[in-house]
């Protein structure tokens, strides 16, 4: 991460925004997992206006190179203060479906790490008493560690095999995709567990 060389005022401005942030709705389905997310417009509505109040503003700049797809976010302040950073993945292929859907997927990561903006979790909640339209406590969301989306794909095409192969492929994996997934997505990993121990009855 880069920083303008004194941050004080954006740092002070940006804590402001984010204590007039909601959670982002989780109104896109993941028809995989069929589950919901918090689609890019989601996390912008969560967090446009609260930027904007406080003087903050993001820009994101695209960039492909074949299927490497990146995307440079920029966070500034009407001071003149700045913090960015690039996020990259590579898309499935290098069509122009493909490496939009890569853009549009980092640009989403990105924008809920540096505004500080969480998906709001129906679960927690219900489990907090919580009505809708109240506000959600706001969590830090790490941006995904490099590879992540292959080695879901993997994992999830490992899962169809059963659960050793499964648990065998977990141990073996890099340490910080295991932890982004159980902190980010814990109902995918019981998803893909529950894959597996279905193919293990079946058989």
């Amino acid at each position: 991460m880069l920083t303008s060389e004194s941050i004080n005022e954006l740092a002070t401005a940006l804590a402001k925004a984010q204590g007039q942030m909601t959670g982002a709705m989780k109104d896109a389905a993941n028809p995989f997992f069929k589950s919901k997310y918090a689609d890019l417009s989601s996390v912008w509505d969560a967090c446009r206006k609260p930027l904007s109040d406080n003087g903050l503003a993001i820009l994101q700049s695209p960039q492909a190179d074949g299927v490497k797809v990146s995307v440079e976010t920029l966070l500034t302040h009407t001071s003149g203060q700045w913090i960015k950073d690039t996020l990259s993945v590579s898309a499935k292929d290098d069509s122009p479906q493909a490496v939009g859907s890569a853009i549009t997927y980092l640009r989403r990561y990105a924008l809920q790490s540096f505004a500080g903006v969480a998906p709001e979790d129906d679960d927690g909640e219900a489990a907090q008493g919580r009505k809708p339209g109240q506000t959600a406590r706001l969590v830090p969301v790490a941006v995904a560690p490099k590879g992540f989306d292959d080695w879901l794909t993997d994992m999830a095409a490992v899962a169809d095999t059963g659960t050793p192969a499964l648990e065998a492929a977990w141990k073996a994996s890099k340490r910080e995709h295991r932890e982004y997934l159980t902190a980010t997505y814990p109902k995918n990993w019981e998803a893909l567990k529950a894959i597996a121990a279905k193919k293990a009855v079946s058989a």
